[in-house]
């Protein structure tokens, strides 16, 4: 018989692993499907998304919600992220993540930093992120299934979502007094991020996150990812990296209005 799983499934490369971490870093919100305790039926839901700086998922949701019960009575779940646009929906790129969901203990270090993160990316749900009924979970992905388009089908593994290393922790301590200052001091550099690295159109663009591999940027409701030229390999290798970007941005041409 023939193996039909090698005529669907693309070999996974580079190419293949940028998109699904920029569908994920990107995302602002996505189907979350779990499996509902008291039917053992799958049970889907949209949830607002964040990623942590090693590149997982952080949901935030109330206690009261079917799907946080869902995932405390049996934390396996999937999350499908990758907004359509113009035409047809099922040409655009989509991923959905195989996780595990893990409630983040409210007072740790683990906690407020996810916190802190889902919060620059989502300001508008400081309104409700401080209620005792919600909490922070963080979807440990185990494996992942890329859809790139018509024919571009891929299978990743945790290596190829997440990013591992001391580099991830020594970025996180001083993230944001990077964004602060970035965002207080140098819109026109980000601006430049956007419009030259991204191809994004629009103003007001801001950090939201840093990571070793790039960085996120918002514009109200818009969102872009910018990758840097090569991964950092130490937290000081960030303020270099964003400062040639900037330069080769200008020499190019762009500027903040472009």
């Amino acid at each position: 018989m023939v193996d039909r799983n090698k005529d669907v499934i693309r070999e996974t490369d580079a190419e293949a692993i940028r998109l699904a971490r920029t569908l994920i870093r990107s995302a602002r919100f996505g189907a979350l499907a779990v499996i509902e305790p008291a039917t053992g039926s799958p049970l889907a839901s949209r949830v607002g998304v964040a990623t942590d700086v090693d590149g997982a998922a952080l949901i935030l949701v109330s206690m009261l919600s079917a799907h946080t019960g869902a995932i405390l009575a049996d934390p396996r779940c999937s999350l499908l992220v990758g907004e359509p646009g113009k035409g047809d929906p099922l040409a655009h790129p989509r991923v959905t993540l195989v996780c595990r969901a893990r409630r983040l203990e409210r007072g740790s270090d683990e906690q407020a930093r996810a916190e802190r993160r889902y919060l620059n990316r989502n300001p508008k749900a400081r309104l409700y992120a401080g209620l005792g009924d919600f909490s922070i979970f963080r979807l440990e992905p185990e494996r992942a299934s890329l859809n790139g388009g018509f024919g571009k089908a891929y299978l990743l593994d945790r290596s190829d979502l997440v990013t591992a290393g001391p580099v991830v922790d020594e970025l996180a301590a001083g993230e944001q007094s990077a964004l602060d200052h970035m965002n207080a001091d140098h819109l026109d550099a980000i601006a430049i991020y956007a419009h030259h690295y991204a191809k994004a159109d629009g103003d007001d663009w801001i950090a939201t996150g840093f990571d070793a591999d790039g960085m996120d940027l918002a514009s109200g409701d818009a969102i872009c990812r910018v990758f840097f030229p090569e991964p950092l390999k130490t937290a000081r290798d960030l303020r270099p990296a964003l400062v040639d970007m900037a330069k080769a941005g200008r020499a190019a041409g762009y500027s903040q209005d472009r």
